[in-house]
């Protein structure tokens, strides 16, 4: 019997205490849920867009980034057409940042952009975009439900990047961001759309010398890097000598012209081997005509390699060669 009478009595206690006890949890229209200590709104929520602006700037330069980002979302949500909304968008970024949310903050400048194009902070807010993607091409984890860091995504970086051109397609970082989308995807060994990101990047700002140069020596090393992975794609490495010798042509006073001459050679040999390969397989199946004509392939791409007639792909094709000519001579052996 006791125990049917205290659970009512404890009710009872809670209801007589509601008019005094202060609800943490705080839903305001329009604004959303929202958790308070005893007195902590009236400190922060203002009933004019300028007044509320000016708490957010307070909170701000005081470092109180939590309060910044409660202080900004009322104007923007409350006056959205004021004149105080964009700067309270601005700083709602700016706060993100001090809290070490990222993602927020770039979603924060992204709304802005998007909502007010005519800022007057513009080129600043692509800027501090590029810095964002930057980190997480560092290596910042991503945040599983924006809560906790968890992963590491170049898929996600690079659209970052991507935004940040679209945002400003004539900026002055619109051609780092388009390099740097290139390496996040050399980072995920997606190196032939590493090499794609490399190649519009050195078509498109082909006008800025620096950044051709950079675009087209690293798409030929992605290339590269593509081509040792793809040893029976031949069109790898002719791609990649293609791109190196684009680099050679339009920048040949460039101080890494030797590292891509040197890596010419490498996919030369590379070329080489993939033939030789092919070769030994139709030789081993008996198929003479395709093998010699792979032979062949190997010794000339050797003949264009003065300093290499002696590699031993040279050596062993031009053997093969002999032989295969005498097959074909004294037998009536016909292209299989």
């Amino acid at each position: 019997m006791h125990r049917h009478i205290r659970i009512p009595l404890i009710f009872l206690v809670l209801l007589t205490a509601t008019d005094r006890c202060f609800a943490p949890f705080i839903y305001t229209p329009g604004e959303g849920w929202s958790y308070e200590f005893p007195g902590q709104a009236k400190k922060w929520r203002r009933d004019t867009a300028k007044d509320q602006l000016g708490i957010t700037k307070t909170a701000y330069k005081e470092g109180d980034y939590k309060t910044a980002v409660k202080a900004a979302g009322r104007v923007i949500r409350r006056w959205p057409l004021s004149d105080y909304a964009p700067e309270a968008q601005h700083l709602s970024g700016l706060a993100y940042e001090g809290l070490n949310r990222y993602e927020k903050a770039f979603k924060a400048y992204q709304l802005l952009i998007v909502k007010y194009p005519k800022y007057d902070h513009y080129d600043e807010v692509i800027q501090r975009q590029f810095d964002i993607a930057n980190r997480f091409l560092d290596g910042r984890r991503f945040r599983l439900w924006g809560l906790f860091p968890l992963f590491r995504s170049m898929d996600r970086t690079s659209t970052m990047y991507q935004q940040v051109i679209n945002n400003g397609p004539y900026s002055d970082i619109a051609p780092s961001a388009q390099l740097n989308i290139g390496e996040a995807r050399e980072k995920k060994k997606d190196y032939n759309r590493a090499f794609l990101a490399y190649e519009k990047a050195a078509d498109r700002y082909a006008d800025r010398k620096v950044v051709s140069a950079d675009a087209l020596f690293r798409g030929g090393l992605a290339l590269l890097q593509e081509a040792k992975e793809a040893e029976y794609d031949q069109s790898i490495a002719i791609r990649a000598i293609e791109m190196f010798n684009d680099f050679i042509a339009l920048h040949p006073e460039d101080a890494r012209r030797d590292q891509a001459e040197g890596h010419i050679r490498a996919l030369q040999i590379e070329q080489a081997r993939g033939s030789l390969k092919i070769a030994r397989y139709y030789n081993k199946k008996r198929q003479w005509q395709g093998a010699l004509t792979y032979y062949n392939e190997v010794v000339d791409i050797f003949s264009r390699l003065v300093d290499d007639t002696e590699h031993r792909y040279a050596k062993e094709a031009r053997t093969r060669i002999e032989q295969l000519k005498a097959k074909l001579g004294t037998t009536e052996a016909t292209p299989q």
